[in-house]
């Protein structure tokens, strides 16, 4: 059996000839244009067929990273630790900037 040639879009042929005679010098003939059609159609083909690649390359890698995000677990519990433990965090640092300020205070007025 024989592979199947893949054969471009009819719009892909259309946009070709469209490029072709839009370059087409002035004594040119008409079989060569339509060669010149066809070296486009298939740099056009060629390059959908690479850009198909790349987006299959995207998607796996998607799906990788999405399935490595869905394997690590994560809970909502763990996310609330965090979030109390950097408000003490805050707080702390907000009485002990307070002290700091009021003690620095008393000095400056007992001094002058």
């Amino acid at each position: 059996m024989k592979a199947k040639k893949d054969l471009p879009s009819p719009e892909t042929q259309q946009e070709a000839m469209k490029v072709a005679r839009s370059i087409q010098k002035p004594n040119q003939t008409k079989d060569q244009t339509k060669l010149i059609a066809q070296g486009i159609e298939k740099g056009i083909t060629l390059y959908k067929k690479q850009q198909k690649e790349k987006q299959r390359e995207a998607d796996k890698l998607r799906k990788k990273q999405h399935k490595t995000e869905s394997n690590t677990p994560t809970t909502p519990h763990d996310e609330s630790i965090d979030l109390t433990s950097n408000k003490q965090t805050t707080n702390n640092i907000a009485w002990i900037l307070l002290v700091i300020s009021w003690v620095g205070f008393i000095a400056y007025i007992s001094l002058a």
